[in-house]
C-alpha cells in the first residue's frame, strides 16, 4: 500500500523485536520450553546426520537427501530461535539493521531451499516407485548430492533480490517489529516509503517458489499413487506407501503452515495467530520432522539399534581391556 510522506521523520538504524509481551513468569516458562525444544531439535537432526554418515546401509540417495534436509533444519532454526531465547531470558530485544537484514535473508533463503529440497525428495520417491529399473542410474549418490546443493543455492538466490530491496528501504520510528524475528510484513510496516511495487514482486516470487515446489510434489505423488494402485499384491502396495509416508507427512506439516503465512493476497493482512503459527514452523515442526522419519522408517530404526549395539560393544571391549591392564599391573607388582 502507498504510504504517507515521512520526509521529516527520524530514520531507524536499529529495531526492537517485540516478541512475546507477557508476565515475567510466563517469559521464563517459554524460555525453558523453547530452549528444551531447540536442544532436542539440534540433537535429533545431528543424530540423523551422524547415522547417515556412519551406517553403511543408509548410504543411499534418499538418506543423503534426508541428511541434507536435517542440516538445513539446523541452520533454519538457528537463524531465529537463539535471538528469541535471548530476548525471553534477558529482555534484550534490540537488533541492529544489518543483523535484522541478515536474519531475514537467511530465514527466507533457507526456507526456500527446504521447499526445493522437499521437491527433490519427492522426485527421488517418484523415481524409486515409478521407474525402479532406472533408479540406480538416475539417482546415484553423486546426483543426489548435486541436487541437494542445487536446492540450497537456488533457495539462497531466490531470497537475494527481496533482501537487497529491503536493504534499500528507509525505516522510521517507532522501530518496533511486532514479531519474534525480522519477518517480511512487520518490516514493511516500518518503512517510510511506498512499498507496493516491491510487495507485488515479493508476492510473485513467494508464489513461484512455494506453490511451484508444492505443485511439483503433488504431481510426483499423483504419479506415485497411480503406480502403487497398479501393483497387484497388497503387501507391495503397503510397502510402496510406507516408502513415501514419512516424506508426505513432513510435506503436509511444512506447507500447511508456510502457505497460511506467506501465500496471502497482501502482506498487510495480519492475523492474531501469526506468532503462534510462526512458532510452529520455526520451533515445533523442525523437531517433528526427524521423529517422523525415524518412527516411520524401518531402515533408520535398524541403523539406530545397530549403532547403539556397536557403541555398547565398544564400551564393553574398553572396559574389558581396562580390567585386563589392571590385572596385569597387579600381578607385575606382586612379582616385584
Amino acid at each position: 500500500m502507498p504510504k504517507p510522506d515521512h520526509g521529516n521523520c527520524s530514520i531507524a538504524s536499529t529495531f526492537i523485536i517485540v516478541g512475546f509481551e507477557t508476565l515475567r513468569e510466563i517469559e521464563l516458562f517459554l524460555f525453558s520450553l523453547f530452549s528444551s525444544i531447540y536442544v532436542l531439535t539440534i540433537g535429533a537432526h545431528c543424530l540423523v546426520i551422524v547415522l547417515v554418515g556412519v551406517a553403511r546401509q543408509l548410504h543411499k540417495p534418499m538418506y543423503l537427501l534426508l541428511a541434507n534436509f536435517s542440516m538445513l533444519e539446523i541452520l533454519y532454526t538457528t537463524v531465529t530461535v537463539p535471538k528469541m531465547l535471548d530476548a525471553l531470558l534477558t529482555r534484550h530485544k534490540e537488533i541492529s539493521s544489518p543483523s535484522c537484514l541478515a536474519q531475514f535473508y537467511f530465514l527466507f533463503g533457507l526456507g526456500a531451499s527446504e521447499n526445493c529440497l522437499l521437491a527433490v525428495m519427492a522426485y527421488d520417491t517418484y523415481v524409486a516407485i515409478c521407474q525402479p529399473l532406472h533408479y540406480p542410474t538416475l539417482m546415484t549418490n553423486n546426483n543426489s548430492l548435486k541436487l541437494a546443493l542445487g536446492a540450497l543455492v537456488g533457495g539462497l538466490l531466490a531470497a537475494f533480490p527481496p533482501a537487497v530491496w529491503i536493504a534499500t528501504l528507509r525505516f522510521c520510528f517507532p522501530n518496533y517489529i511486532d514479531h519474534f524475528f525480522c519477518d517480511y510484513a512487520p518490516l514493511l510496516k516500518l518503512s517510510c516509503e511506498d512499498t507496493s511495487d516491491g510487495e507485488f514482486v515479493f508476492m510473485v516470487m513467494s508464489w513461484s517458489v512455494i506453490l511451484g515446489c508444492f505443485f511439483l510434489i503433488m504431481i510426483s505423488y499423483t504419479f506415485i499413487v497411480l503406480a502403487v494402485f497398479k501393483i497387484p499384491s497388497t503387501d507391495g502396495q503397503k510397502k510402496a506407501f510406507n516408502t513415501c509416508a514419512s516424506h508426505l507427512a513432513v510435506v503436509s506439516i511444512f506447507y500447511g503452515t508456510v502457505i497460511f503465512m506467506y501465500i496471502r493476497p497482501t502482506s498487510h493482512i495480519r492475523f492474531a495467530m501469526d506468532k503462534v503459527i510462526s512458532v510452529f514452523y520455526c520451533v515445533v515442526t523442525p523437531l517433528m520432522n526427524p521423529i517422523i522419519y525415524c518412527l516411520r522408517n524401518q531402515e533408520v530404526k535398524a541403523a539406530v539399534l545397530k549403532t547403539l549395539q556397536m557403541l555398547r560393544k565398544n564400551e564393553n571391549e574398553m572396559v574389558f581391556k581396562k580390567r585386563m591392564v589392571e590385572h596385569i599391573n597387579y600381578f607385575e607388582r606382586r612379582k616385584e
